[in-house]
């Protein structure tokens, strides 16, 4: 688990972190961003992983698949 700010929405923190270990190719391009994974890495629950990954497909970093999953898609790809 990751020490969360409490000054800022945890949901934003998830999404920070995941953009991260995308620029930097942890996460490379078509990587499966496991939903039950993070949960279970960082501690929240799962609307909270929801939400942050819904960010990164807003930003265009990630696609989802229903059946599937949520894959790399962007920068650091």
């Amino acid at each position: 688990m990751i020490e969360f700010d409490p000054t800022q929405p945890k949901w934003q923190q998830i999404a920070d972190l995941l953009r991260a270990r995308i620029a930097s190719g942890e996460y490379p391009h078509q990587h499966l961003i496991s939903e039950v994974q993070l949960e279970r890495e960082l501690g929240v629950n799962r609307k909270t992983v929801r939400k942050a990954m819904d960010a990164l497909r807003s930003d265009g970093l990630i696609t989802t698949t229903p059946g599937m999953g949520s894959f790399v898609t962007g920068p650091g790809s």
